[in-house]
């Protein structure tokens, strides 16, 4: 199901323009596409480390990241093997409900998945002063960092719906975690972000759930990932209309 050219589609009291071709060139595309997945790299790796400086943990990183970084810990998976793994799975879900498989947008997730589970790891190093560049973050020992740290996360948070929305308009390849909020928000949602962002949070959401069951513990998971939960849908519709105003969704389409 190809949205129609300009198609209004319901965001809350907000509407989104949604082009049923591709009106960006490649370059263009290609510079949306690098800018965002840097930032949503950025923004998870920030969730996961500022919630382990944190004793005792109390803030959790993004929905998504925490889930994958619980089940990548109960099967001995670093980050990259871990986000690399799971993206794979979401995008067989994907492939269930757009109703046929596409090897296309499978290849285009993958093609998605490989840089972004690598800059995953390089953020991580670097936040984690495993560079020669930069010492780290340091554990929080004072309120005043706490709150830094809380401030830091929902950042992190922010970061990550704003990369959303970038690439998602610019719909070149995406993750098939975004991918799949794509095809709930415009194919059974009428394109309102957060209803379909609240959706695709059950596939993490029993991901963790078999985490639990393996390591008998619960990390990652607070009140940075409440924020996510509650925040992030609306986040990624605000910056539909406020970053890049005028990148309009691009080719969407959700299947039959």
């Amino acid at each position: 199901m190809r949205a129609e050219a300009v198609s209004q589609f319901n965001d809350g009291a907000q509407s989104r323009d949604v082009d049923s071709g591709r009106t960006l060139s490649m370059s263009k595309s290609l510079a949306f596409f690098a800018l965002s997945i840097v930032i949503n790299s950025a923004g998870n790796v920030l969730t996961l480390v500022t919630s382990a400086k944190i004793h005792p943990s109390f803030l959790g990183a993004a929905y998504w990241s925490a889930a994958e970084a619980n089940l990548g810990a109960a099967f001995h998976w670093n980050l990259f093997w871990a986000f690399l793994v799971l993206g794979f799975l979401t995008a067989a879900l994907n492939a269930v409900l757009i109703h046929h498989w596409d090897w296309k947008r499978i290849a285009g997730n993958m093609a998605f998945m490989v840089p972004f589970s690598a800059l995953i790891q390089v953020f991580a190093d670097f936040f984690n002063g495993k560079t020669a560049v930069f010492a780290g973050l340091p554990v929080a020992h004072s309120a005043g960092m706490v709150a830094g740290y809380i401030a830091l996360n929902f950042l992190g948070v922010a970061l990550i719906a704003i990369a959303i929305s970038i690439y998602q308009r610019v719909n070149l390849v995406l993750h098939p975690a975004d991918d799949l909020m794509q095809i709930l928000r415009f194919r059974y949602f009428k394109g309102n972000a957060s209803r379909a962002m609240w959706a695709s949070y059950i596939p993490p959401t029993i991901m963790a759930i078999i985490a639990l069951l393996i390591t008998h513990s619960f990390v990652n998971f607070g009140l940075g990932t409440v924020f996510a939960f509650l925040a992030q849908g609306g986040i990624t519709g605000i910056a539909d209309r406020v970053v890049f105003p005028k990148l309009k969704h691009q080719q969407v389409d959700v299947g039959k």
